[in-house]
């Protein structure tokens, strides 16, 4: 697998190994040792799937306490997939990456704790798969508003469909800091 680094340390794209034949092909998607020694050391206790359609807009989701860590991929379709530091303390506060994983390029986007994460779907439908590195807690879900004018993520779509409840979330500066996660160098 090859491991690309983005401009949020941490923030890793992971290009796996895939082996074509006439039948098709096979890829490893998770092999716990192989992504340790990348740096992933953390353990996965939830998988989720998710099926949208395009212009869904999902995020921008984190949990504080309880931060979850996630590796995500497309199986089928293709989403602009971004993790936005929202760490108290980090040098990269407010700062954003973003890339589209397909389920033609295979691709993972590795988000650490401490992170909120969403996605958009550019494809007529997207089946977006997830490992998590804690359980979901509903009492420390929140969230940053997707189009905060301050954290000024490049949307590859203009018209959005939002849950109510991504629909109301605030801009980062207005969540007070003992509601965000906190850097830990």
């Amino acid at each position: 697998m090859k491991v690309i680094e983005t401009k949020l340390p941490g923030v890793l794209i992971i290009e796996p190994k895939i082996f074509d034949d006439a039948r098709g092909f096979f890829m490893e998607t998770f092999n716990q040792q192989k992504y340790a020694e990348v740096g992933i050391k953390e353990k996965f206790v939830q998988d989720n799937l998710s099926f949208s359609s395009r212009g869904v807009l999902r995020g921008l989701h984190y949990q504080n306490p309880n931060s979850q860590g996630n590796l995500g991929s497309v199986v089928q379709g293709e989403v602009f997939d971004v993790a936005v530091d929202i760490r108290v303390g980090s040098p990269n506060f407010g700062q954003w990456v973003g890339v589209n994983l397909s389920g033609e390029n295979h691709w993972q986007l590795w988000v650490p704790p401490g992170f909120a994460h969403g996605f958009c779907v550019l494809s007529a439908t997207a089946y977006f798969n997830y490992k998590c590195t804690d359980y979901y807690t509903s009492s420390a879900e929140a969230g940053v508003m997707w189009n905060d004018p301050d954290v000024g993520i490049e949307w590859p779509i203009e018209d959005v469909l939002l849950s109510d409840k991504d629909k109301i979330y605030c801009r980062l500066k207005d969540i007070s800091v003992e509601k965000l996660p906190k850097y830990k160098k």
